[in-house]
């Protein structure tokens, strides 16, 4: 990994989880795919994620895997010059996900995200026999996922084994559970990798609080105390410019003797969003549809189409992503992208 990422990614970065653009046939929309990333390039991303639960696990049963990549990896080479994390997201079994990380590491992905998805029914020990070996091919960045969309409980335990493991480099902690998320935190601290290891928020439910507040830690008397470094976040793939503000006032208010109660608030807000794009009520089944429904409204998809022709917008989705547009348009980039979609569509 080139030094200028791996350091982007140490010091803590934005990296939207990429969507997949799609024509009404369901066949891939390299037009509006490359809009997608330049949008997020523009916007002042640090990286993307591509291949990820976002851009929908199904693109590896239809052959999409590979040119997805390809052509995120080809479209950020030719629009900026700046140091750019690529995140390929992995998974399967073990063979399935060492083969995905050898391809991604050839196209020129820095790093990938490992799902856990598929090992449901594994042991723990499993488990990190698993990661180590995904880990020989590829940088790793963990990934706790939320049980509601197939993720696996994990013990605070299993995350001091796991950030013990050489090749791993940061964390996506995304449990939507405060339980769970300090798991993370306690075993990554028991293990002495702190320093080593960044820690990614992935809870859309408390973005903006995880990239804020301090978390002291208590291991063997000694209490420490840390910082998630940065987010990779579905919900950043909509709203990126102004969530890459937001990440900056975090970031900045960290290091204040206090936290502005203002920004403490706005948490809320973005919550309030975020229910609405991931479909919340009806337990996250509309929540890629939900975010395809904003960037449609902005020109940057032309359908809110998935692979899977059962997946779309639940009842009543739309009603409440018209609320939260209209509550909070203050956190929309309508404008940005207004001014720049003509050059990204080209």
């Amino acid at each position: 990994m080139k030094s200028g990422v791996r350091r982007l990614i140490a010091d803590g970065t934005v990296l939207p989880a990429h969507p997949l653009a799609l024509h009404a046939d369901r066949t891939l929309d390299r037009t509006h795919q490359r809009a997608l990333t330049r949008y997020y390039i523009d916007a002042g991303s640090g990286g993307i994620a591509v291949g990820v639960h976002t851009t929908q696990f199904a693109i590896r049963d239809v052959g999409l895997y590979r040119p997805v990549l390809e052509l995120a990896a080809e479209t950020a080479l030719h629009w900026t010059s700046r140091p750019l994390a690529l995140v390929a997201g992995l998974a399967g079994p073990t063979q399935q996900a060492v083969a995905e990380a050898e391809m991604a590491r050839g196209i020129g992905y820095h790093a990938g995200l490992l799902s856990l998805a598929a090992m449901t029914a594994a042991s723990e020990d499993e488990i990190i026999a698993h990661c180590e070996t995904v880990a020989w091919a590829i940088p790793l960045v963990g990934f706790y996922l939320q049980a509601a969309v197939g993720g696996v409980v994990l013990s605070a335990d299993f995350w001091r084994r796991f950030a013990g493991i050489d090749n791993v480099i940061a964390i996506k902690i995304a449990p939507f559970n405060r339980y769970r998320t300090l798991d993370v935190l306690r075993g990554v601290c028991a293990a002495g990798a702190l320093d080593r290891i960044a820690l990614y928020t992935g809870n859309d439910d408390h973005i903006l609080l995880d990239l804020t507040l301090p978390f002291d830690l208590r291991d063997k008397g000694v209490t420490v105390r840390t910082h998630f470094r940065g987010g990779l976040l579905g919900h950043w793939s909509v709203w990126t410019a102004s969530a890459i503000r937001q990440f900056e006032r975090c970031k900045a208010a960290r290091n204040q003797a206090s936290i502005p109660a203002d920004l403490l608030a706005l948490d809320a807000r973005v919550t309030d969003c975020n229910s609405a794009f991931f479909d919340v009520a009806n337990n996250f089944h509309g929540c890629i549809a939900g975010c395809h429904e904003v960037l449609r409204r902005q020109g940057l998809m032309q359908g809110i189409w998935c692979l899977d022709p059962g997946e779309g917008l639940s009842p009543g989705q739309l009603q409440e992503i018209d609320r939260v547009t209209s509550e909070h348009a203050d956190l929309s980039d309508d404008d940005f992208v207004a001014a720049n979609l003509d050059r990204w569509l080209a």
